[in-house]
């Protein structure tokens, strides 16, 4: 009858099953005490600032290529480069022209009457004010020129993503922080939880939860040009599964959500047929956190991280609070083993159900008799 157990229909490995795995190498098996939780609290998770700092931008514009500037021109008095010889020869005052606007070409520079090619890539509009005035001087009386930015293209920060229109948001002088840029963008259209921000800045590329950088003022950083942000649809989740009340995907609907509020997610440990010694969670687990984990030192990290198993029995009362230290991750796994003697409970039950008809038969047969 007990050799028949393993045949019998379960929901998954008992806990001698998951235990035994580490010894295969197949997994880390981490035991969740106080070091594990210790050591899983100082990991640090994707940070925004960690990555890329929090450089404010520099307080003067610089143009780039693609860029749109005006420029408007003075001078002193009439019989110069931008008089009328009909109109302007015996009236007072001073003459002024506008260039109508230019797009910054490859070469860097645009095109001004009597000054010829202006260089301006990587200037500031002071800057490109005194160029044009220097080569104006001999030609015109006491020039003076105002260069305006009309369209900001080199200084702009991209972002995109699901529900939302996207857009290329310029930035200002004074520096815009991501969700500064979120907003000129449109804003959000789904619950901050279910969002991921993913951060793209050079070669570098960082994705961490909206409401990460919502909670943390340090997370809203300063963006700056050629950045591109998009907003992916991500909502947090775990799996429930065994002997779980629930067995479904569930989510996280909050920033954080600890061992034991997981647990009361999933519906608890069933009483008929769960086994409370053997609570485990699956994940990929960080090569940087792993690396503080000894059973993980021998088990090669894969694709997604090193794979791991962390044991929790809730016999002991004091796995409660240990509980409530374990923070769980995006597509963890909680799985709940089945009590050993289930399958026991299982054979009985088939057995009284083949037995119960026949003996229901005779008894009916001898009242007749």
């Amino acid at each position: 009858m007990l050799e028949g157990c393993s045949s019998l229909p379960r929901s998954g490995p008992y806990r001698s099953d998951l235990l035994e795995s580490g010894a295969k190498g197949a997994a880390a098996v981490v035991e969740i005490d106080p070091a594990t939780v210790k050591v899983l609290a100082a990991g640090k998770s994707p940070s925004l600032v960690g990555t890329f700092g929090d450089y404010q931008p520099a307080r003067e514009q610089r143009i780039g290529v693609g860029d749109s500037v005006q420029i408007t021109l003075w001078e002193a008095g009439p019989g110069g480069l931008f008089s009328s010889p009909s109109l302007d020869r015996n009236s007072p005052g001073s003459r002024t022209a506008s260039i109508p606007e230019q797009v910054v070409a490859r070469d860097g520079a645009i095109t001004v009457p009597f000054a010829g090619r202006v260089p301006v890539v990587g200037r500031t509009p002071p800057q490109i004010e005194r160029i044009i005035v220097n080569r104006l001087a001999d030609k015109a009386i006491d020039p003076q020129a105002l260069v305006t930015v009309t369209r900001n293209i080199s200084n702009t920060a991209t972002v995109m993503g699901e529900n939302i229109p996207g857009a290329r948001v310029p930035l200002s002088v004074r520096g815009d922080r991501l969700l500064d840029v979120i907003a000129a963008a449109g804003g959000l259209h789904a619950p901050p939880q279910d969002i991921s921000v993913v951060l793209a800045r050079g070669k570098h590329i960082l994705r961490v939860p909206m409401q990460a950088v919502l909670d943390n003022p340090h997370e809203n950083i300063y963006l700056q040009s050629a950045d591109v942000v998009t907003l992916v649809r991500d909502p947090q989740t775990f799996t429930a599964a065994g002997a779980t009340g629930r067995n479904a995907v569930v989510p996280f609907e909050t920033v954080t959500v600890t061992l034991d509020e997981a647990l009361a997610k999933a519906g608890g440990v069933l009483d008929d047929r769960g086994d409370p010694a053997g609570v485990f969670v699956v994940r990929y687990e960080r090569p940087d956190v792993a690396k503080h984990l000894p059973q993980a030192s021998a088990v090669p990290a894969q694709p997604g991280g090193v794979p791991a198993v962390y044991h929790l029995n809730l016999r002991d009362p004091g796995a409660l609070l240990l509980a409530r230290g374990f923070a769980m991750r995006n597509k963890d796994i909680l799985y709940v083993s089945d009590a050993p003697l289930t399958d026991i409970q299982k054979v009985l039950n088939l057995i009284n159900l083949l037995v119960t008809p026949a003996v229901t038969g005779a008894t009916v047969q001898s009242a007749v008799r």
